[in-house]
């Protein structure tokens, strides 16, 4: 379903650990919106829902409802650090094409 690797892995838990909420995980949303369709949203949560699938990779536990795993089947889960920035990185291979910004996708 959705991988996530060691690098991302070992960020949402330490965020996770910073907020004072070791024991939540890290929900994986698409919602439709941004110039190409769909945009990623990250959010930490308690608890998974009955319908969503949960992944647990690293000691983290990830969150995905059924609707936004269709997007996201066959995606990594990274984080990357850079000279421009740092943040998580979705490689989405559904993803058709991205915004020019890269914000947004389509499939």
């Amino acid at each position: 379903m959705v991988t996530v690797t060691e690098t991302a892995a070992e960020k949402i838990r330490t965020m996770l650990t910073d907020q004072g909420h070791p024991e939540y995980g890290l929900r994986m949303m698409i919602m439709g919106g941004g110039c190409s369709g769909f945009q990623y949203r990250l959010a930490f949560d308690k608890e998974a829902s009955e319908a969503d699938r949960v992944i647990e990779a690293h000691g983290v536990r990830v969150f995905v409802d059924m609707k936004s795993a269709i997007y996201l089947m066959g995606s990594e889960l990274d984080y990357v650090e850079g000279l421009m920035g740092a943040g998580f990185k979705i490689n989405n291979p559904n993803a058709k094409g991205t915004c020019g910004c890269g914000e947004s996708f389509h499939v």
